[in-house]
């Protein structure tokens, strides 16, 4: 099951996982010029500023519209549009050990100073899938799958961001999520898009794990911790 609440994003092999930037399949139909602006986010075509790629999929369906959030969750998604990888091992090491999750509080501090912004303690919902996939899997299938339950789930709303690797030398892989709130990724993994991903997840993939976590951010974004979700 793609981009879920409870489910599984279905990782789509890419070259060294999805904090690089990925062309449109077809750029003929759609046109995405990915810059940035001094605000530190990332836009569409550079006219508007309120679409935020957050995904490896740059079509406008795939965008983040900013206009669908309050200031907290605004700052944190484009933040996260500087989430990156730091290790290798990414689809068997510790969550909170895979990222560069302190660089992107302190975009978090950063904007909340410029902009004057009053942050109070707010946490979001974070999903990880981890996963083995076979020798038999159909990557094109997989990548299929996964790209219309994004932009299902991105249509849902609140959806922040989205990360996947590529699959190791034994097909271990990592995908995550990150949501507004648990509520919001409940919505977006109901749609038809992912109820296909799910049929397909028993032939797709040999075994997987669904964690559930955390990310909790203090007054003034000083200190932060994630931690395992408690409903």
């Amino acid at each position: 099951m793609a981009v879920a609440a409870t489910s599984a994003p279905s990782g789509l092999p890419v070259p060294r996982g999805s904090d690089h930037t990925y062309p449109s399949e077809n750029e003929s139909s759609v046109s995405i010029s990915v810059k940035e602006i001094v605000s530190g986010h990332q836009t569409t075509n550079g006219k508007n500023e309120n679409l935020l790629i957050v995904s490896p999929y740059d079509e406008e369906p795939h965008l983040l519209d900013l206009r669908t959030l309050d200031s907290a969750n605004q700052i944190l998604a484009q933040a996260l549009t500087g989430l990156k990888c730091l290790r290798d091992d990414y689809a068997t090491a510790p969550y909170v050990e895979i990222f560069n999750w302190a660089e992107v509080i302190e975009s978090i501090r950063k904007q909340v100073t410029t902009s004057n912004f009053d942050w109070k303690e707010n946490s979001f919902y974070i999903v990880v899938f981890r996963s083995r996939i076979p020798t038999t899997t159909v990557y094109a299938d997989l990548g299929a799958l996964d790209k219309a339950a994004h932009a299902e789930a991105t249509k849902s709303g609140g959806f922040l961001k989205y990360w996947f690797g590529s699959p190791d030398g034994s097909g271990r892989n990592l995908a995550t999520c990150v949501w507004r709130c648990l509520q919001d990724a409940k919505v977006g993994s109901v749609g038809e898009a992912h109820r296909q991903a799910a049929g397909a997840a028993r032939q797709l993939y040999t075994e997987w794990k669904i964690e559930r976590l955390r990310l909790l951010i203090k007054d003034d974004a000083k200190e932060w911790e994630i931690n395992q979700w408690v409903d």
